[in-house]
């Protein structure tokens, strides 16, 4: 990619307002990472520099102080439902700031990190980001991994005109508005469902010749139902055949009334859109009852907590890196964040990695950090060097790159396929 920008804290002033509230989390400061404040419930009161617009997004964007360290923000569900994304994406967030503040920062300033934790509940996505906002008076938001949770601090972005990069959030809502307008603010560094969904139904389909797939969707999550109707219209499209569409909730723990409708479709594999929270009871249980066709989901399955589980070997995922990449990106992060955090990164490390570097890459090249050059930076992203591949940032806000498909095998994701965008993405 090559066009970034960044803009937007709020006035050397509030920068005097001691950001108690928040843990900030300077790269190569204690305390470790995963320290994190709670936002609590209440949204912040706007300040000078935090007053958001009237009507909607703002086109010139929250104005940003032009010395000091720069305040960005991060907001993930570090405890909770998806408690293990959220810290690995965390995780690769530190990495990242780490590193460009050991390069000298942006044009000499510092990156200075505030992280508050949404409890992985979409209803607490609103305070916490005005929290940041107004209280942190950040330039500029990362987050967050789940679509719903992505969705929902949205609006509060647009209308405070701070710019938002979330890492890996797919569904194609994130980034436009419900009557179908492109959100001037918010940005992606991963694929969008879609795409995820029909390369998962081309592997399926035209690799492993299959012809019937049963489909069991989480249908409280954005995430899992867009994936699951990605992947359905172009399954069908190429003639496949949809044996059954089970749905589920989160936080179910019974699945095998839906699974053992399924098992009575016949299917020769199971496409499960879900999280990983949810995946390794719904595998187990499929064995359970003697559901022994193969399982199937995308990059929401993807948390070491479930890679050696007996019932998941031999199961497919799409995402959006492999560890198995000879690129010599990959291969230098993988050794930087096993030195930093003692473990292998996985996916959401990476992108959390990506989403801060193109970030830091477009304050370099913005007008100013003020939100509306910010955005504009950002927005003029051509192949970024990701360490999941060269990035470029569409018309949508979003970001064409190439999908691998991997298999679980003996505990660990085996590169079996990749999927390159089609040239009109």
């Amino acid at each position: 990619m090559q066009t970034y920008s960044f803009s937007n804290i709020k006035s050397v002033a509030r920068w005097i307002v001691p950001s108690m509230l928040a843990l900030a989390v300077l790269p190569g400061c204690q305390p470790p990472p995963q320290q994190t404040t709670n936002a609590g419930n209440a949204p912040a009161t706007p300040t000078a520099q935090g007053t958001p617009t009237t009507g909607g997004a703002s086109t010139e964007g929250n104005q940003a102080p032009t010395t000091g360290d720069i305040p960005i923000g991060e907001y993930n569900g570090l405890t909770g439902e998806t408690a293990g994304f959220g810290k690995t994406t965390h995780n690769g967030i530190v990495l990242a700031v780490e590193e460009i503040n050991a390069a000298g920062g942006i044009n000499g300033r510092k990156l200075k990190l505030f992280t508050l934790d949404d409890e992985s509940k979409p209803e607490k996505v609103p305070p916490v980001v005005t929290k940041l906002i107004t209280q942190n008076d950040v330039v500029a938001v990362l987050g967050e991994v789940a679509s719903s949770r992505t969705i929902a601090a949205a609006p509060v972005v647009d209308r405070y005109g701070v710019p938002m990069i979330s890492p890996s959030s797919t569904n194609t809502a994130v980034t436009v508005t419900p009557n179908g307008n492109i959100r001037d603010y918010v940005f992606r560094v991963c694929y969008i469902d879609p795409f995820q969904g029909e390369a998962m139904a081309k592997f399926l389909h035209d690799t492993k010749g299959l012809k019937r797939v049963a489909i069991f969707r989480n249908i409280k999550e954005d995430y899992s139902k867009g994936l699951a109707d990605a992947f359905m219209k172009t399954f069908t499209e190429k003639g496949g055949t949809i044996t059954t569409d089970k749905s589920y909730s989160t936080g179910d723990r019974d699945f095998r009334a839906q699974l053992t409708a399924i098992k009575a479709s016949n299917p020769q594999a199971v496409f499960v859109p879900g999280y990983y929270s949810e995946v390794g009871l719904i595998a187990r249980q499929a064995k359970e009852i003697g559901l022994n066709a193969p399982l199937a989901g995308g990059d929401g399955w993807d948390d070491p907590s479930i890679a050696n589980l007996p019932a998941i070997q031999g199961s497919y995922i799409t995402n959006h890196y492999s560890m198995d990449s000879k690129d010599p990106r990959s291969a230098n992060f993988v050794a930087a964040y096993k030195k930093r955090f003692g473990q292998a990164p996985n996916a959401l490390s990476a992108l959390g990695y990506d989403a801060t570097k193109l970030l830091a890459d477009a304050m370099k090249r913005a007008k100013s950090l003020n939100g509306g050059d910010l955005r504009d930076a950002i927005a003029e992203t051509k192949n970024f060097p990701g360490v999941t591949g060269d990035i470029t940032i569409n018309d949508q806000h979003n970001a064409v790159k190439p999908a691998v498909v991997l298999q679980y095998q003996n505990g660990k994701q085996v590169l079996v396929d990749t999927i390159q965008p089609a040239a009109s993405s």
